[in-house]
């Protein structure tokens, strides 16, 4: 079969586009999906919202990797970078130095890390990730992604975008999220301005 010129200039921006998608994150959404979300996204793909337009987190807690009981609420009145994440996922693999160095650098300044390992069948796998990485926070196991479906408004996060990184202010409200793997240039972007937010 010989596609013509238009099908074929077609197929190839769709096979660019699904390359870029597979790059960038383990899944084919980066968002939601619909929602008024207020985010505002800068050049580097960060996308933030305005102090006065912040929308609370839901509930994140339940049992660790480590099998212990966490509830980010608990944390209310640090900053919370929350990073969505699985074993399986090479981009996680990548981000995982610099999540970790950054939160040891910025614990003394009233930030506190936690994953949420996704689609993860058993901790086996996850609890190898965080031992060959050395992690220093915690990280909820939520296997069917049911956090991630309740604990965010709609549109915030997608099952489908690991990784995903996403920072609550100090009164626990989403002021940034970036889709695909952060480095510490990118992390030190999101949460220094909400260190020294009043």
């Amino acid at each position: 079969m010989v596609l013509k010129p238009v099908t074929r200039t077609r197929v190839m921006i769709a096979a660019a586009t699904l390359g870029a998608l597979s790059l960038s994150a383990c899944g084919s959404g980066t968002s939601g999906g619909g929602g008024e979300t207020n985010y505002v996204t800068g050049k580097d793909g960060i996308s933030t919202v305005a102090k006065d337009e912040r929308k609370p987190v839901g509930q994140l807690k339940g049992e660790t990797l480590q099998g212990t009981h966490l509830d980010v609420a608990d944390y209310q009145g640090k900053v919370v970078v929350v990073n969505l994440w699985g074993s399986w996922c090479p981009p996680c693999r990548a981000e995982a130095p610099y999540l970790n160095k950054v939160a040891k650098s910025t614990k003394s300044k009233g930030v506190q890390f936690v994953g949420i390992n996704a689609r993860d069948n058993g901790k086996v796998q996850p609890k190898a990730f965080e031992d060959e990485f050395g992690i220093s926070y915690p990280s909820l196991y939520d296997p069917a992604g049911k956090l991630l479906l309740s604990g965010f408004p709609k549109g915030t996060v997608s099952l489908q975008g690991i990784p995903a990184t996403v920072v609550l202010d100090r009164d626990g409200k989403i002021a940034a999220r970036e889709f695909g793997a952060v480095d510490d240039k990118k992390l030190h972007k999101m949460i220094d301005p909400l260190i020294s937010e009043k």
